[in-house]
């Protein structure tokens, strides 16, 4: 389910990129996409089965998905400042933002099933 909704997310926004910014804008925005979307898919396996663990494990899983999210907002910062051509700032972050966003809160929910 999260991973239909991210790569649905990815297509939409790519498309806004390419709409608004044309090619560079939809390799952006997918590639940013994406990543967010397998971020998101890692994070999501860390979490899984631990609502009743020690707090110490729960709380080390959440730190570890929380690191990938940073790591992350580095590739993004790296990406845009190395290839601004190939990665638009405002197109790149839209793909990555507005993927990460809604499958975070869509975390959220899955988790506490």
């Amino acid at each position: 389910m999260l991973a239909l909704a991210g790569l649905g997310l990815t297509a939409l926004f790519g498309v806004t990129g390419w709409l608004t910014w044309g090619r560079p804008g939809a390799v952006a925005a997918v590639s940013f996409g994406l990543l967010a979307t397998a971020i998101q898919m890692v994070a999501l396996r860390l979490m899984a089965g631990q609502q009743n663990a020690r707090f110490e494990r729960y709380l080390a899983r959440w730190g570890a998905g929380m690191g990938l999210r940073l790591a992350g907002v580095l590739v993004f910062m790296v990406a845009v400042a190395l290839r601004r051509d190939l990665f638009p700032p405002l197109a790149s972050a839209m793909g990555f933002l507005g993927v990460l966003l809604p499958l975070l809160a869509l975390e959220t929910r899955l988790v506490q099933r």
